[in-house]
């Protein structure tokens, strides 16, 4: 089942960092910064900090969980060892690699959105928009059915460049911060600013990706926690001074304006037009270096629910030596980038990994002896997972209740496809591979 400790090929500290840190600071940033700031104004730095914080204690049963079972399944693994191989887990399983077309689509547009400024004003349409929205998803898809290993080499060296342009803009950007934008009585409702972190809540997402190394991980016992803990807060220290910046040195007008590159309109006040353009070509190697990532890690997992029985067998086909997986997620992808808005994409993403994430504590939980985890820690991470759910659909049905019947349609198709699956696999007779839980 799955992919076990290898001695060859190992990854250290460093290695297992930059893929969290990759992950988390991809086109996440870059993509909901605008519409965190549009939404919780002075108060984004408090929203990133309540978002990190639910990541933070999510990242203890992540930690917990790959050192008890070193596997590169990753999260469906977790979740399978814990609850057994039924409709339930399968559903959970199909609603992950949704999520991951989901935050595809996300940063698909972020590029898109980006590209879109180095264009001349006159030419700036909807169609120009599309068009390059299309080419963020077909480009990354090609040079994975080519050579994803030329992309992969290259991961670390862009993860340093963006986080190397990230800090220079901070630090520069201090400068313009005008301490009457951030203070808390210009703050919006609780419910808002908790309602924001939610909506952002995918920008954290990525760290994840470290369970699907640990079994190429060197000292995997030690290096593994470590790894999370440490890209996490990083990762949250860096979002919120970030915010600060963004909030402080742009007016509410500008940030609403600029929402779909507020970070680049961040640079202007410090480092004039080169800042935009700097942090624009920043995006856009962000957000195509996680359009890549995500693409290869969406297609293997497929792959991986496929060898495990919960796909049909199909997925577990080639195409020039890829899953074929990788086809179906970045056609899936490319047909929600272009019909579905930034905030209803966001919105669908933070929902369908908060509601893995809150499973994956739970996971942690009812595990507790076999990972030997603190089971007050776990409880608090399901607690708060659920709760940060439910204050995300409190802020929806207040402000966009509309947009609920698109997490209620995600969270349908999921358990449909897999009853589906289910009734298709009885008539084939085959068999779910992974054992249930005794």
């Amino acid at each position: 089942m799955g992919t076990r400790i290898s001695t060859e090929g190992q990854i250290g500290f460093l290695g297992a960092v930059s893929i969290g840190v990759g992950g988390m600071v991809g086109g996440g940033i870059f993509a909901v910064l605008g519409l965190a700031a549009v939404t919780a104004e002075g108060a984004t730095p408090v929203a990133f900090l309540i978002a990190g914080f639910v990541a933070l204690l999510t990242a203890y049963s992540y930690a917990k969980l790959s050192v008890s079972y070193p596997d590169n399944g990753g999260t469906i693994i977790f979740i399978d060892k814990a609850f057994g191989v039924d409709w339930f887990t399968g559903s959970t399983n199909m609603l992950l690699w949704l999520g991951y077309i989901v935050t595809l689509s996300l940063y698909t547009v972020a590029f898109g959105n980006y590209a879109a400024t180095f264009f001349p004003q006159n030419m700036q349409s909807a169609m120009l928009l599309h068009i390059l929205i299309t080419t963020g998803i077909v480009l990354p898809t090609a040079l994975n059915l080519l050579s994803a290993a030329i992309v992969s080499k290259t991961e670390i060296y862009v993860v340093l460049l963006k986080i190397a342009i990230l800090v220079v803009v901070i630090a520069l950007g201090f400068r313009d911060i005008d301490p009457q934008r951030i203070q808390p009585d210009g703050w919006p409702s609780p419910l808002a600013t908790m309602g924001a972190g939610m909506i952002i809540f995918v920008a954290y997402e990525g760290f994840e990706l470290i369970a699907n190394t640990t079994a190429s991980t060197k000292d995997f016992r030690t290096t593994i926690p470590r790894a999370y803990y440490f890209s996490v807060v990083f990762v949250i220290l860096l979002y919120i001074l970030i915010a600060l910046v963004v909030v402080g040195s742009l007016t509410p007008g500008k940030i609403e304006a600029a929402q779909d590159f507020a970070l680049a309109e961040a640079a202007r006040p410090s480092l004039g037009k080169l800042g935009f353009t700097l942090v624009g070509i920043t995006a856009l190697l962000a957000t195509l270096s996680a359009i890549n990532s995500t693409l290869y890690g969406s297609a293997r997992l497929s792959y991986s629910i496929a060898t495990e029985g919960e796909l049909p067998e199909s997925f577990e086909d080639k195409v020039w030596n890829q899953p074929v997986g990788l086809l179906i997620t970045a056609g899936a992808a490319l047909v929600l980038s272009n019909l579905a808005d930034l905030s209803s994409i966001s919105m669908m993403a933070s929902a369908s990994f908060l509601i893995i994430f809150a499973l994956v504590n739970l996971a942690n939980l009812v595990q507790w002896k076999e990972t030997k985890s603190n089971r007050f820690i776990a409880f608090c991470g399901v607690l708060f997972c659920v709760a940060a759910l439910l204050s995300l659909i409190g802020y929806e049905m207040h402000n966009n209740p509309s947009q609920l019947w698109v997490l209620v349609g995600l969270v349908g198709l999921s358990g449909t496809l897999e009853g589906v699956y289910i009734l298709c696999l009885k008539k084939e007779g085959r068999t779910c591979r992974i054992q249930k839980k005794t």
